[in-house]
């Protein structure tokens, strides 16, 4: 357990397993249920630090592997840790490195030690092992550290998912050993694949650790979304209640709703930012492709129920024409109003859950979302 960090359930829905909470950090508090925007590279794409104090961002998460590839995590600790090099005095995560390394496919080897991974950048070779994974992000200063982890990807056979799932928290132990700084929450991740009997077994071998929080991983990996939402609901409430859950990667509204119902308390995802860069952009009325022909003359803002400062001051027909004429100030635009989207979407929700109505909310917020489509 980390004194610098602590997490209060400050109401619950009654309807659901959905809670409302806080949690304090040295640099400052996030309330949850929270959504992290992604900083891969210790900015969140296309934003400044100013965008993101405008917009209401609290946690943010920074990614390891990334960060000791380019510029080095040594780098970054001479230069204050993440707070000090980007200039932002608010909590950030760090992942683990795991989901990276498991990205690269026939790049890597996994070993009892680590993961042999080639850069994708330069064609490096390195070993990345617990150990590693924890100092370097104790370099990075994150407020809140993942432990390394095996992804499992799906779909994958019995013996390998149970190996994967054994070796993961065996890693999670020899992260715990490896952790020296006291200013730093430490998160376990549950894997288990699709199983049942081995989320279970991970979740007893994980919490026994008495970690800061704890999250699940290896969702949204190639299952289909039933799937997804059967492990989350199984395997959420064996979490402790005093303690912090988190999904990792899952990033759909509905889906982070229906998450919140079983009581999990943190999200992070690319999705509305890479999404914002593509050009699909999400409203109440459900989502809309801003290339598409039907805004070219349209003078309304991309949501009229929106209060961003895209939709206060720009219309769909602007924003289209800034896309495609490649401008790059309609990926800040846009990208500004999916973060907005998402954040006000969770303030309701907070709200809802506060108010004993968060059923209520989700309920309706189905009901909208089939009526658009």
């Amino acid at each position: 357990m980390t004194t610098a960090f602590q997490f209060d359930v400050l109401a619950t829905d009654g309807k659901t397993a959905a809670r409302r909470g806080r949690i304090r950090t040295p640099h400052g508090e996030a309330d949850t249920p929270a959504f992290m925007p992604v900083g891969t590279a210790g900015s969140v794409k296309t934003l400044d630090n100013r965008d993101l104090d405008e917009l209401g961002a609290q946690l943010v998460l920074a990614n390891t592997y990334h960060l000791f590839l380019r510029p080095g995590h040594d780098v970054v600790r001479d230069l204050g840790g993440l707070h000090g090099f980007t200039g932002r005095a608010k909590p950030y995560l760090t992942d683990s490195g795991g989901f990276q390394v498991f990205s690269l496919g026939d790049f890597r080897k996994i070993t009892e030690e680590g993961v042999r991974f080639a850069s994708h950048i330069d064609g490096t070779r390195h070993m990345f092992t617990p150990e590693l994974s924890i100092e370097v992000q104790e370099a990075l200063g994150a407020d809140i550290i993942m432990a390394f982890d095996e992804c499992i990807p799906y779909p994958a056979e019995d013996e390998y998912v149970r190996q994967s799932t054994e070796r993961t928290v065996r890693w999670t132990r020899r992260c715990l050993g490896a952790k020296t700084r006291g200013d730093q929450a430490l998160f376990g991740i549950v894997q288990g694949g699709m199983s049942e009997e081995l989320r279970r077994w991970s979740v007893e071998q994980t919490t026994a650790l008495d970690l800061d929080g704890y999250a699940l991983g290896g969702l949204s990996v190639g299952e289909s979304k039933p799937q997804m939402m059967h492990i989350a609901a199984f395997a959420a409430p064996l979490l402790p209640a005093e303690k912090p859950r988190y999904v990792m990667g899952v990033g759909h509204p509905e889906d982070i709703l229906e998450m919140i119902s079983f009581g999990v308390d943190m999200f992070d995802c690319v999705m509305p930012t890479r999404n914002a860069r593509t050009g699909t952009i999400y409203t109440s009325a459900g989502r809309l492709n801003i290339r598409n022909a039907c805004h070219k003359t349209d003078a309304r803002p991309l949501d009229a129920e929106c209060a961003c400062p895209t939709c206060a001051r720009h219309s769909r027909a602007y924003l289209r024409h800034l896309f495609l004429a490649g401008e790059p100030s309609a990926l800040r635009l846009l990208t500004i109003h999916n973060l907005s989207f998402y954040f006000a979407m969770m303030a309701a929700a907070r709200r809802a859950i506060a108010n004993g109505a968060f059923f209520d909310y989700h309920a309706a917020f189905r009901e909208k979302l089939a009526s658009s489509e």
